[in-house]
């Protein structure tokens, strides 16, 4: 990856660690919180047969996560775009 200037790098890898620590909060606000903290809660919830907070503790937190790979791919190809660093 060649950026044209050290400010450019500078400010694509600033973009690109807000990016991930903003994914990082909510796989973290899923599978914590969700599945641990706010369970009782959820519970009251009917998903599929299955009480909201045990289903995000089994699986929902795990979904989530592989939703957030893939939101993680698009935004960070759109960065490589912004930052002209993308593979052609």
């Amino acid at each position: 990856m060649a950026f044209e200037n050290e400010d450019k790098a500078n400010g694509y890898w600033s973009e690109n660690l807000r990016l991930v620590l903003k994914l990082l909060a909510i796989w973290a606000f899923v599978s914590f919180g969700c599945g641990i903290l706010l369970v009782d809660v959820l519970n009251e919830i009917t998903f599929m047969g299955f009480k909201l907070g045990f289903w995000f503790a089994q699986q929902g937190a795990m979904y989530v996560f592989v939703a957030l790979i893939f939101v993680y791919v698009a935004k960070a190809n759109a960065l490589d775009k912004k930052y002209d660093v993308h593979e052609d």
